[in-house]
């Protein structure tokens, strides 16, 4: 598929789109926390475990998507999780107490991560590295204007229409893009009898094993972490610290996603370029991450106000568009074979560490923002360690052998 003509933009459209499923599923409810804990009657914390749920679904789903989309090809898998997306956004919208919301987010993610682990595999199958970091670059351009546009949807959708609407929104968006798949999207895996699920556990052991696909994985965890943290975090901060309207709540958060988009485009346009290689690149962002997190931690500690608190955190977050694409781009460039449970695999450890994390912020009952913000430096920093940390094994070490075999 050459990266200029016209069913490649399509296909990134198509892929982008699948991939913003979770974003939106993430982004357009924050600003309803306060309304939604006041209609169900508990704390707002408890609203926020829902966000907790959300990302273990995300996490634990990947695990069955990824051998499935190598067995019985790519679409198929996007289909039935697309489904089980769009009951679960039902039952949520339709949820009479917390605890129902909980276990129904779990199942919307669920169903929801198909999207994440396929489209992953479908860029791993057609493309080698430096092409793969392009097009990951690309699709954040695509999703990433899902945190841009889901608050500020979510916001308006609450003042007129109530936040049980904004599950009925989430769940008519799921069937638009099954139909735009079943209509443009090209298969890029036939599916292939000699994935044997007997063997997925084994197979699983075998990716791990390998220092790259791990390290690279470990690198992105931890600045997810932190991206979810703020995520997790965001609403209280914004609504109920500084006391900005829920409708308005979109601004401040599409402010930072802009800033997240821009930078992705940047280093696309210098993997083209051939001006800096992948890694060349995440390690002068992993850098910037751990900065821009110190002092944005050092800035709430100072009680500095909101954009004391905003311009670095707008810093971490621009950092987010070089790192996302170029480490997912190193996890899966020896995993071709069986990239479906490699993209599984680094799914599920980025999505249950920030599941961890995230979860961890909402039992703490923040009542400023410095935990938050304590939580993104630890990651930004963390991330950049063990980056260190892959690049300084000796050359035996680090010695990786390609994958020649499915799983």
């Amino acid at each position: 598929m050459q990266t200029h003509s016209r069913p490649f933009f399509m296909f990134v459209l198509i892929l982008g789109s699948l991939t913003a499923v979770g974003p939106l599923s993430i982004d357009m409810y924050l600003p309803a926390f306060p309304a939604m804990a006041e209609s169900l009657g508990v704390a707002q914390g408890r609203i926020e475990l829902s966000l907790a749920a959300f990302f273990a679904g995300l996490s634990i789903g990947q695990l069955v998507y990824g051998p499935v989309s190598d067995r019985f090809g790519r679409k198929k898998p996007i289909y039935f999780g697309l489904a089980l997306y769009t009951l679960a956004s039902v039952a949520c919208a339709l949820a009479a107490t917390s605890d129902q919301l909980i276990l129904f987010r779990l199942f919307q993610a669920l169903g929801g991560c198909a999207g994440i682990v396929v489209s992953r595999a479908m860029v791993r199958d057609l493309f080698d590295h430096r092409e793969s970091a392009q097009v990951f670059s690309m699709l954040m351009l695509v999703m990433g204007v899902a945190p841009i546009l889901a608050p500020l949807a979510g916001g308006y959708i609450l003042l007129y229409f109530g936040w049980r609407a904004i599950f009925w929104t989430l769940a008519l968006c799921s069937i638009v893009i099954a139909l735009i798949i079943a209509l443009r999207l090209p298969e890029t895996r036939p599916p292939d009898e000699t994935v044997k699920f007997s063997r997925v556990f084994q197979t699983y052991l075998e990716i791990l094993r390998h220092r790259t696909f791990l390290g690279y994985t470990m690198v992105g965890a931890f600045a997810q972490a932190g991206l979810f943290s703020y995520i997790t975090g965001s609403s209280f901060v914004f609504i109920e610290y500084f006391h900005i309207p829920a409708e308005h709540f979109g601004w401040f958060f599409g402010v930072n996603a802009l800033g997240l988009i821009g930078m992705s485009q940047i280093n696309a346009w210098l993997l083209r370029k051939d001006k800096q290689t992948p890694d060349q690149l995440m390690q002068k962002a992993l850098i910037g991450l751990g900065v821009f997190g110190s002092c944005m931690a050092f800035a709430v500690f100072m009680h500095w106000g909101l954009w004391g608190m905003m311009l670095p955190l707008f810093g971490f977050m621009s950092m987010m568009g070089i790192i996302f694409p170029n480490a997912t781009a190193g996890a899966l460039e020896h995993q071709k074979q069986r990239a479906g449970a490699a993209s599984a695999l680094a799914g599920t450890i980025q999505f249950s560490l920030s599941a961890m994390v995230a979860g961890s912020l909402s039992m703490m009952h923040a009542t400023t923002p410095l935990p938050m913000a304590v939580i993104l430096a630890l990651c930004g920093i963390t991330a950049l360690a063990l980056y260190i940390r892959m690049k300084n094994y000796r050359p035996a070490d680090i010695a990786d052998t390609p994958c020649t075999s499915g799983p």
